[in-house]
């Protein structure tokens, strides 16, 4: 890792550096940087963060017997085996080092940011931009103030592009993230509802992911979802923009033809066009599609790279996951959910040929207008011609209330539980179904795919 040197690396966090009798650094250079003991090498940085339930400072002893070159406190740790650096919060002082490796680094980093679509369209960026560069990616979800500063300490020298993903939940954390990522380029996908009981509404929510362009350079690029009447509108202090969209933006698409294999489109840029197929169901990975030919077409990629990204991507498990069993496919869509992925996940359950079903449960962090914003999803189920719902959870009642007052022919069928609710679903479901499995996270829905796909 470049200039992580424990003298850097203490100056970086403000931090007291304490060395054991007859040590010498003897230009020692950090590894690796980890908060789990469990993953520490030789010569790895240990950050202990005090959790609710667990300190991790207990661990400082079995760091240093697997090797690592020093560690961070926030406390006189008094006689050690290994030197270690003492600092006021050691939270914070990861993400003060992360933001001086960032740095250090010569590799294009790209900011992907946005309400809904964020892991998905990393996905696609990464996937295009591959086929020229060695990239690195946020891997699953790090991507808060203690994930974004892991991802950044996954970049090597030999990378040459990092596509970063950046998600908040409230005003400063995206100011604190950009700090650290410090992004050449920011891709920003929509501005949704979604943790409004922080951000109010969809303007609040457009202050506070643009936080993120306060810490770009001058030259950087920012590549925006022109459909999104917000983005229209976002202030990007002078940097280069970009739109991309379906509706007449520089990267458009027209064409679009989807299904449950995937999705075919033709993709416009200002210099070539070309059909696609994409191998992800859903009209929205035609934007992720736009996203990564516009951050490609910038760095000087060719068509046939690009459009084989493209046509080469693939989705991650909780997101968009097709699972087939015993004649029947799980959609596994349940990492999280807000109204707008909810919409599109039973946009894409709606192209099924046999019965769909959809088995949806609460959305957290809707603020004022949560009943309201499950209620149109149910509105939404009803449109699309759902055959049946299944939800658990007591706001997802609502959900059941605007099917029955749409008088569509969906079944309902609404648990307190979903355990309750596992138990009779297993016993409806049949060869040649579909069934979608989403909610947000705290709903804990991967039980609910796991009973259908054990």
């Amino acid at each position: 890792m470049k200039h992580m040197t424990l003298q850097n690396i203490a100056h970086a966090v403000g931090g007291q550096l304490f060395l054991p009798d007859n040590y010498t650094e003897e230009g020692k250079v950090a590894q690796g940087v980890v908060i789990d003991n469990r993953l520490v090498e030789k010569d790895y940085i240990f950050v202990p963060i005090r959790g609710a339930k667990v300190d991790g400072h207990t661990f400082i002893p079995s760091a240093f017997e697997k090797g690592a070159m020093a560690v961070l406190a926030d406390h006189d740790l008094g006689t050690v085996t290994g030197p270690y650096i003492l600092v006021k919060d050691t939270q914070q002082a990861l993400k003060d080092l992360a933001r001086f490796y960032r740095q250090q680094l010569d590799a294009f980093v790209i900011g992907i940011v946005g309400s809904v679509g964020k892991t998905s369209t990393k996905e696609m960026v990464a996937s295009v931009l591959s086929k020229h560069f060695t990239v690195w990616k946020t891997q699953g979800n790090l991507n808060n103030e203690i994930g974004l500063p892991l991802t950044l300490f996954g970049i090597k020298e030999e990378h040459q592009v990092a596509v970063v993903e950046m998600g908040i939940s409230d005003f400063g954390e995206m100011d604190r993230l950009g700090a650290m990522a410090q992004p050449d380029m920011v891709i920003m996908t929509n501005i949704g509802l979604c943790h409004l009981e922080n951000l109010i509404d969809r303007d609040g929510i457009l202050r506070a992911k643009t936080e993120v362009f306060r810490h770009m350079p001058k030259d950087g690029v920012i590549i925006l979802n022109g459909d999104d009447d917000k983005l229209q509108m976002a202030d990007t202090l002078g940097r280069d923009r970009h739109f991309f969209g379906c509706d007449g933006q520089e990267y458009a698409a027209t064409d679009i033809v989807g299904g449950l294999s995937g999705v075919e489109a033709t993709l416009i840029g200002p210099k070539w066009q070309s059909s696609v197929m994409i191998p992800i169901p859903g009209r929205h990975n035609v934007y992720n599609a736009l996203a990564a030919m516009a951050a490609a077409d910038y760095l000087r990629m060719p068509r046939e790279e690009i459009v084989a990204g493209i046509e080469q991507a693939a989705t991650i498990d909780g997101r968009n996951n097709f699972i087939r069993k015993d004649g029947y496919t799980v959609i596994d869509d349940c990492y999280n959910a807000n109204p707008v992925s909810m919409k599109a996940s039973l946009e894409v359950l709606s192209h099924a040929s046999g019965r769909k079903i959809a088995v949806l449960g609460d959305m957290g962090e809707l603020g004022t207008d949560e009943a309201k914003l499950h209620f149109e999803v149910g509105e939404a189920v009803a449109e699309l011609g759902i055959d049946m719902l299944f939800t658990a959870g007591e706001l997802s009642k609502e959900m059941i209330r605007a099917v029955e007052m749409s008088k569509s022919s969906t079944q309902v069928f609404g648990f307190d539980t979903k355990e309750d609710m596992i138990s009779v679903l297993k016993d409806t479901v049949k060869s040649g179904d579909t069934i979608l499995v989403k909610a947000s996270h705290f709903m804990e829905f991967p039980k609910v795919v796991e009973a259908l796909t054990e």
